[in-house]
C-alpha cells in the first residue's frame, strides 16, 4: 500500500497527534539547535559556551526564551500596531506549515494503527512547500514596512529581496529532482532513492540547492538582512519581548525545514545508509526517525560551520552570484540533464550517450577556461593601468643604475651625457 493510500486511512484524532508531535518536534529541535550553534561556535573558537544552566548548559536556551517572554513589550509610536504584531506570526506559522508534508518514517505503528509519521502527502508536495516559504516573505517585509524606521525598512527589503532571489535558484535546483523521480509528492521521491541518492546523481543540483537553502534562510555567510554595520538588527530591530522570539523561533525551524527537504530531496530521506537497510525494521520501524534526524542534524552543523567559519560577503557580491552564478548554472544543468533522460528513455545506445557527456565536460571546461582568462586580463588592466612617464629623474639606489627608471627617450640623454663627461 502506498504511503498517500495509508495516509488517508488516518482517523482524525491520529491526525491531529502526529500534527502536536510534529510541532513538538519542532519547538525541541530550535532548543536543541540554539544550544548547539553555540557550543559548537564556541568550540571553534577555543571557548566553552553555555554550561551553567543545566546539564552541559542544556537549559541555557530555555532560560533565553523563557527571559524573552518576560521582557517588557515595546511598540513605537509610529508603528502600524495590527501589521507590527501580525508579521512575527507569519513568520513563525509558515515555517510550522511546511512539515505537513515532510515524510519523517517509513510505515510504523502508532496507538494500534498503521501510518507513516507524515500528516499528508500531495501530488504537488514540493510545490506547496516551496509556496509556504513565499508566504512567509511577507512576515519579513510587513515587520520592516510597519516598524515606521528606516533601518528596519532597508533590512525588510534587503532580505526579502536576498529570500525570492535564491528561491529562484533553488526551485530551479528541484527540476532535476522532478525529472528523474517522475513526481513531485515527498514520499514517492524519497521512494525513488532506493537505489542511489539523488545527492549522488544529480550532485550538481545538490550543491545548488545546499547554497540556495544557506541563502534563503538568511544564515552567515549570507546574513546581510541583519549586517550589524550597516542595519543593526534588520528587519526586526523595533521589536522585542515575545514578538523578537518569535522571529528568532522561525529562523530556526526554517533552518530545520529546509535541511529536512534537502534530506528527502537528495539524502534518501528516512532510508539508511547503503550497507545498513537492515536497520529500517528496527523498533517496528521507528528507527528510521533516528537516519532522518541524523541527516537533519548533519546539515544543521554544516550551517553552523559555515557561521563560524566564512566572512560575510558584500550584497552586491551576493546578488550577483544568485543571478549571474547559480541561475545560469541550474538552467544550463536542467538541459542537459533533460537530454539524457531523453536518450535513456528513447534507448539511445550508450555511445552516443557517452559522447554526449564527454561534449558537455569539455565545452563547459573551454568556456570556464576563455572566461577565467579575460576575467584575469580584466583584472590586470585595472590593477596595472598604462602610468604616465615620470617628470623628472629619480635617485638610483646603491648598485643600481639610473637608467631603469627612466624612459626610452630618458636613457638615450643620459647616456650622450655620461659620454660626454667621461
Amino acid at each position: 500500500m502506498s504511503t498517500a493510500a495509508l495516509l488517508g486511512q488516518d482517523p482524525g484524532w491520529l491526525i491531529l497527534v502526529k500534527g502536536l508531535l510534529i510541532f513538538v518536534f519542532c519547538v525541541v529541535c530550535t532548543l536543541m539547535a540554539v544550544w548547539g550553534e553555540r557550543r559548537i561556535v564556541a568550540r571553534m573558537q577555543m571557548r566553552l559556551g553555555p554550561n551553567r544552566v543545566g546539564k552541559f548548559g542544556l537549559l541555557q536556551a530555555l532560560a533565553d526564551g523563557v527571559k524573552l517572554a518576560l521582557k517588557e513589550d515595546l511598540i513605537p509610536a509610529a508603528a502600524d500596531k495590527v501589521v507590527f504584531i501580525i508579521a512575527p506570526i507569519i513568520s513563525a506559522t509558515t515555517c510550522f506549515m511546511a512539515f505537513a508534508v515532510i515524510p519523517f518514517t517509513g510505515t510504523v505503528t502508532l496507538f494500534g494503527h498503521k501510518t507513516a509519521m507524515q500528516l499528508t502527502d500531495l501530488p504537488v508536495s514540493v510545490l506547496y512547500i516551496l509556496a509556504i516559504a513565499s508566504i512567509g516573505v511577507y512576515g519579513i517585509v510587513l515587520a520592516g514596512w510597519s516598524s515606521g524606521s528606516t533601518y528596519p525598512l532597508l533590512g525588510g527589503l534587503r532580505s526579502s529581496a536576498q529570500v525570492i532571489s535564491y528561491e529562484v535558484a533553488m526551485g530551479l535546483s528541484l527540476v532535476a529532482v522532478f525529472i528523474y523521480s517522475g513526481s513531485m509528492s515527498t514520499s514517492e521521491i524519497v521512494a525513488a532513492q532506493h537505489k542511489w541518492w539523488f545527492s549522488v546523481i544529480l550532485f550538481p543540483s545538490f550543491v545548488i540547492y545546499v547554497i540556495s537553502m544557506v541563502g534563503e534562510t538568511n544564515r552567515a555567510p549570507f546574513d546581510l538582512a541583519e549586517a550589524e554595520g550597516e542595519l543593526v538588527g534588520g528587519f526586526h530591530t523595533e521589536y522585542s519581548s515575545l514578538k523578537f522570539a518569535l522571529f528568532f523561533l522561525a529562523e530556526y525551524v526554517n533552518i530545520v525545514a529546509v535541511s529536512a527537504l534537502a534530506t528527502t530531496l537528495f539524502m534518501g530521506g528516512y532510508h539508511a545508509l547503503p550497507g545498513l537497510t537492515f536497520t529500517e525494521s528496527w523498533l517496528g520501524g521507528w528507527f528510521t526517525l533516528f537516519w532522518f534526524i541524523g541527516k537533519v542534524v548533519s546539515f544543521f552543523f554544516l550551517f553552523v560551520w559555515l557561521r563560524g567559519t566564512l566572512p560575510r560577503l558584500r550584497y552586491d557580491q551576493f546578488m550577483k552570484f544568485g543571478w549571474k552564478v547559480l541561475i545560469p548554472t541550474s538552467l544550463v544543468w536542467i538541459l542537459i540533464l533533460a537530454t539524457l533522460r531523453v536518450m535513456s528513455q528513447r534507448a539511445v545506445s550508450r555511445i552516443i550517450v557517452l559522447g554526449f557527456s564527454i561534449g558537455v565536460v569539455l565545452l563547459v571546461v573551454l568556456v570556464t577556461t576563455l572566461y577565467d582568462r579575460s576575467l584575469a586580463k580584466a583584472k590586470a588592466a585595472s590593477v596595472l593601468p598604462d602610468l604616465p612617464p615620470p617628470s623628472f629623474p629619480v635617485p638610483a639606489l646603491p648598485g643600481q643604475s639610473i637608467v631603469n627608471h627612466l624612459t626610452i627617450e630618458q636613457t638615450e640623454v643620459v647616456t650622450e651625457l655620461e659620454n660626454h663627461n667621461g
